[in-house]
């Protein structure tokens, strides 16, 4: 009998089927990144403990739909609420050529973000803001990614002002995503397209263009009537 895969062949296995090459060199990148995370994880509660042991697949597989779906124009990306890299880290080791922002509020966890950015050589080390996603001065970007970091609705309106006007959001979204959908375009008008998860079929990648607040949307019935007015 052969030996079972490592996380990191499983891992490579899922990408090959996903027809997205990934390089050995990428590949070493990631590898450094869950061993940071592994040393780490015994002090910061960086991913769920019951998720350590298939960090692979539970973690870097999924973060890497992400990179899948970052347009090949994008030059810049920032994530919203970095945690433990996932997605940031990983999207900056498969695209090598983003300028990545990770926006992270504690402290310790950006101190692993610098450790493990540094241990896994990126071409170009990501920039770390420590802070609130709200609080912090804005980091416009091409593309937001975030990784159960809050409710759609409250995301949208954190995401609003690290946006460019072109900008697209990359949100992770689990078993309830519609229902949160539903809710969140109450305050927001959304144009979105939904990509199932390949490491969970009951969640998606939700590929958001550019979204407004519902009220310009509510203010149009009654400037339409003004201007019908004005030409009476």
């Amino acid at each position: 009998m052969g030996r079972p895969p490592s996380g990191r062949d499983a891992f490579l296995r899922e990408m090959h089927q996903l027809e997205a090459a990934v390089s050995r060199e990428t590949a070493d990148r990631l590898e450094a990144l869950v061993d940071t995370l592994g040393r780490w994880q015994k002090a910061i509660n960086l991913v769920g403990r019951t998720t350590v042991d298939d960090v692979w697949l539970r973690h870097v597989l999924d973060s890497a739909q992400s990179g899948r779906l970052v347009p090949d124009q994008a030059k810049t990306l920032t994530d919203l609420g970095s945690g433990g890299g996932f997605p940031g880290l990983v999207v900056a080791a498969l695209r090598a050529d983003l300028q990545v922002t990770l926006i992270e509020a504690d402290a310790r966890k950006a101190a692993f973000l610098g450790e493990a950015a540094r241990r896994m050589g990126l071409a170009r080390q990501p920039r770390i803001v420590i802070g609130r996603i709200e609080e912090v001065a804005p980091a416009p970007a091409d593309v937001l990614t975030a990784r159960a970091v809050a409710p759609l609705g409250q995301l949208l309106a954190w995401a609003d002002r690290h946006r460019t006007d072109t900008a697209i959001c990359l949100f992770h979204k689990g078993k309830g995503w519609q229902a949160e959908l539903t809710e969140a375009m109450k305050d927001w008008d959304i144009p979105y397209q939904p990509f199932t998860s390949v490491t969970d079929r009951d969640a998606v990648i939700l590929r958001i263009g550019h979204y407004t607040a519902a009220a310009v949307r509510d203010r149009q019935p009654e400037r339409r009537r003004r201007q019908d007015h004005d030409r009476d």
